[in-house]
Formats: structure tokens, sequence, C-alpha cells
């Protein structure tokens, strides 16, 4: 994409974003609202250059529960949907339990697995995993069911096996729900390892919110909102990167259109 269809694509965005930037700063001076309820975003910026020797390790020890969970999350979820997609028995056990477990807050689920595993990492690899398994589970199932019937019943008559047949029509057409559910999951995965580490944790961004909010800190608090939300854009745009990479036929018939 050239720089001016990247300025036409994203100018809007930041534009509208530096326009609501500069209301709040007016309007927090014009009222004269007190720091502790809400910060000017040049608070904001003063407060995030105070933490800069403290802040990165934190960033660090989130980023890496992150990004760990989602690839136990991938990994697991792929894994579940090739199964239900092979096994039609198994599909119509499992998918009402997975459509099930989403309406359990993940709040009531994270202090549990504190309880079973203990303060360590391992805790909250899990809470994000469980964050982005369902997006990931059913987006591929339904890519690997939605494969062309023709292609597959092809396969089947020139007398291959179950595996050819996923691995050569039903993978290729699951690719890109493959990637829609990961950007999902790429998405929540930092905010998942930060409600981890609210119950329970020795460092990270969840720590750094709760030390914050004790103390009044409420700019310190915004200073981790924004890093939270550019960590999770991160991650979404490597998620895009690598369907780019992947699946790049989806792309270039999307860009024609």
């Amino acid at each position: 994409m050239s720089a001016l269809g990247q300025v036409r694509m994203y100018g809007p965005a930041f534009g509208l974003m530096a326009t609501l930037l500069l209301a709040w700063e007016v309007v927090v001076r014009a009222l004269e609202v007190p720091a502790y309820l809400v910060p000017a975003p040049s608070q904001v910026v003063r407060a995030g250059y105070e933490v800069r020797a403290v802040l990165p390790g934190h960033v660090r020890t989130t980023l890496g529960e992150a990004v760990a969970g989602l690839l136990l999350a991938v990994v697991s979820g792929a894994a579940l949907a090739a199964a239900m997609a092979s096994v039609p028995w198994l599909r119509r056990a499992l998918y009402p339990l997975l459509v099930v477990s989403q309406n359990v807050p993940l709040v009531v689920i994270a202090p549990l697995l504190v309880i079973w595993f203990g303060f360590g990492v391992f805790p909250k690899v899990l809470v994000v995993a469980v964050v982005g398994f369902f997006p990931i589970a059913v987006n591929t199932v339904e890519g690997l069911l939605a494969a062309d019937r023709g292609m597959t019943e092809l396969v089947r008559s020139l007398g291959g096996s179950r595996w050819q047949e996923l691995r050569h029509v039903r993978l290729p057409a699951a690719l890109p729900h493959f990637f829609g559910g990961l950007k999902i999951s790429a998405t929540y995965a930092v905010l998942g390892a930060v409600i981890g580490e609210w119950v329970g944790a020795s460092s990270g961004l969840g720590l750094f919110i709760t030390r914050a909010q004790t103390s009044f800190r409420t700019d310190r608090v915004f200073v981790a909102v924004v890093v939270i939300a550019a960590l999770s854009i991160a991650l979404f745009a490597l998620a895009e990167a690598l369907a780019r990479v992947v699946v790049p036929w989806r792309y270039a018939a999307r860009s024609k259109e």
C-alpha cells in the first residue's frame, strides 16, 4: 500500500483521536477537574515519564504471559477444532459446552486458577488461553466445515484418506477463519493476562494498576491503559501480518474488490 493509501486509511482515525485528546485536555483544564478523578492527557504523559524505569519490567511480564497463553490457545483450539470437524458426534457433544463456557465470568475463573496452580506465571497463561480458546476453536470449526463439498467428494472418490481431505481441502478453506479467530484472541490476550495479575502477581501491568489505584494515582492507571491498548494493537497487527503471509490469496481478492 502506498503512503497516500495509508494516509487515506488511517488518517481519519488518527485525526479523530487527536481531536478527542485535545478536547479532553481543554475540558479538564477549563473545569479544573482534580487529577485523581480524571487527569489531563498531558498529566498522563508526565506520569508515564515518571515510571519509565519500572514500567518496562511490568510490560515484559504481561506481554510474555499474553504471548504464551495465546500460543496455548492456538494449539489447543486448532486441535480441538480439527477433532470436532472430523467426528460429528464429538462436535454435537462439545459445541454446546464451548458456548456455555463463555457465560462463566473470567473474574471467577482467575481466582480458581490461582488457588489450583499458585501465584506464578502459569495461572496467568491459563487465563489468557481460556480467553483466546473459544474464538479460535469456533472459527476454525466453521472454516473446516465450510470447505467446498465438491472438492471433498473428489478427494474421497480418488481414494484419499480423511487426513488427505483435511490437509488438502479443509485446512486451506479454514485458514482465513482461523486467522479471524486469532485476531480476536490476540486483541484480548493482554487483557486476560492483566486480569490474572489482579488476583495475585509479583510483576505485571495488573499489579502496576493495583498499586496505582491504592495510591490514588489515576494518571498512572491511564498510563497502564494506554500501554495495554498499544500491546493489544501490536498483537492484532502481528496476527494480521501473519495472515497476509499465510493466506495472501484472500487479501489479493479483497484488494481487487
